[in-house]
């Protein structure tokens, strides 16, 4: 008895020692690794959806745009740019302190005015940019001007700014000049200008920082990929930036494409294409779809139909008695709509959904899935904190949106958080479900706390 209880002792000792020495911190890395695992996924998957968000914000083609890089000592940058992005104008002005020059900055702002045809100022949210919006909003105001402006997110601009991409683009500019001209192009085409940054610069999401940076840049390329092939690419226009995230497209052929271009002047049709180096037959193939031509010879070379279905496409239109001249007239559109998808797939010798491709490219050739979303908001005069009383409603601009909430721009210095759970009446999972990066919202002041520079912030209707 006495030896089996020395035993029993030996034993129990053994499992305490076990499992406090082995078992238990074994269990424990385990579950702590599956529960960072999924934590660097949802964060993965937040930074990715904001990111998305972000490149299919609307652009706002055909303004000559004004674009102004905020700062206190050295200066406000701006720079005036015309419908394509061209740089026309570069200038530095002292409105906000130490200087506090705002006569001479209106004279110059007022001078270009008066010399470009500038609709829209584009205004970063970088350092001092309140105060540089009110001194815009006081003189559109008391110049009467014709013109409204936005605030645009400039994160990441300072990182293109000093790239070797940048020095190739303006190599006659300075670094701070080059970040005013991308301020403006991100209102005029934000996708084309942010595939110029590293998106892990372009300042959305959570927690960047503390998961696998490989796994990161492979969910974040990925997303650029997918959208800038769902928007297409203008040939003629697109920087090799841009280009080398088509589908089939590398650095190398992305950079021969704009080589060609400069030396040919504007690609006329798709088929020319097949004379770039290395874009051997496999890869125009597989890129050819997502590249447009918009003005040239073929006008099915405007749309995403691939040149191996132009045949059926043809086809179609002499169904209902068009051709590829009728592109886009709303008679021609009516009729397609109209027609019997399974029977005139049949017909084609198509499937239904290559089919309804088809017909959708049709009656909508030269369509931008950017424009079915909110367009950004413009604005001519300002607020500050103090103007801020519980129960104002505003209008916003989702600027952020992580596991807690959103944080919106209300057009004080700083951004207000809607939480989750004012967010919406009905249950909200994640916030995500509810708003996108980009969107355009009416929000109410829930409280303020001017000490701590806080916003609260609600959009739950108001009684």
């Amino acid at each position: 008895n006495s030896t089996s209880g020395k035993l029993r002792e030996i034993l129990t000792e053994a499992i305490q020692d076990s499992y406090k020495r082995l078992i238990q911190p074994s269990i424990e890395r385990e579950i702590r690794n599956s529960l960072s695992e999924s934590a660097e996924e949802q964060a993965i998957e937040v930074f990715s959806s904001n990111l998305r968000s972000l490149l299919l914000q609307p652009p706002l083609k055909g303004k000559v745009v004004l674009g102004v890089d905020p700062a206190y000592r050295t200066g406000c940058k701006l720079a005036v740019i015309d419908e394509t992005g061209k740089v026309l104008d570069i200038a530095v002005v002292y409105p906000t302190a130490p200087k506090n020059d705002t006569a001479g900055a209106e004279k110059k702002i007022l001078s270009f005015m008066k010399k470009y045809p500038i609709e829209l100022m584009a205004i970063g949210n970088g350092t001092a940019s309140r105060e540089t919006e009110q001194f815009i909003a006081d003189m559109i105001q008391k110049h009467n001007l014709d013109a409204s402006y936005m605030i645009v997110n400039e994160a990441g601009a300072s990182v293109y700014s000093a790239s070797k991409l940048a020095r190739e683009e303006f190599p006659d500019l300075q670094v701070e000049e080059r970040s005013a001209v991308s301020i403006a192009r991100r209102v005029q085409d934000p996708l084309a200008e942010l595939v110029k940054i590293d998106p892990k610069s372009i300042g959305v999401g959570q927690y960047q920082h503390d998961v696998t940076q490989k796994k990161l840049n492979e969910s974040l390329t990925f997303v650029v990929e997918t959208v800038v092939n769902q928007v297409g690419v203008n040939v003629n226009t697109a920087s090799s930036s841009l280009l080398q995230y088509v589908s089939g497209l590398s650095k190398a052929v992305a950079n021969n494409v704009v080589k060609k271009r400069e030396e040919i002047g504007k690609f006329t049709k798709r088929s020319e294409l097949k004379d770039i180096p290395r874009l051997g037959a496999k890869t125009y193939e597989q890129s050819i779809g997502f590249l447009r031509i918009l003005d040239g010879k073929e006008p099915l070379d405007r749309t995403p139909i691939h040149p191996e279905s132009y045949r059926s496409a043809r086809s179609l239109l002499k169904m209902v008695g068009a051709t590829v001249e009728d592109l886009g007239s709303s008679e021609m559109a009516e009729k397609l709509k109209a027609m019997d998808v399974k029977q005139t797939a049949e017909e084609l010798d198509l499937g239904t959904m290559t089919f309804e491709d088809i017909r959708k490219s049709l009656v909508q050739p030269g369509r931008d899935p950017r424009d079915d979303l909110p367009k950004p908001l413009l604005k001519t005069n300002v607020l500050s904190m103090d103007d801020l009383e519980q129960g104002m409603e505003l209008e916003g601009t989702i600027r952020n949106v992580v596991d807690f909430g959103a944080f919106v721009d209300i057009g004080v210095k700083q951004d207000g958080l809607v939480h989750i759970s004012k967010l919406s009446n009905k249950f909200v999972k994640h916030p995500m479900d509810v708003v996108s990066v980009g969107d355009v919202v009416t929000v109410w002041v829930d409280q303020v706390d001017t000490q701590k520079q806080r916003i609260a912030l609600t959009m739950l209707p108001q009684s």
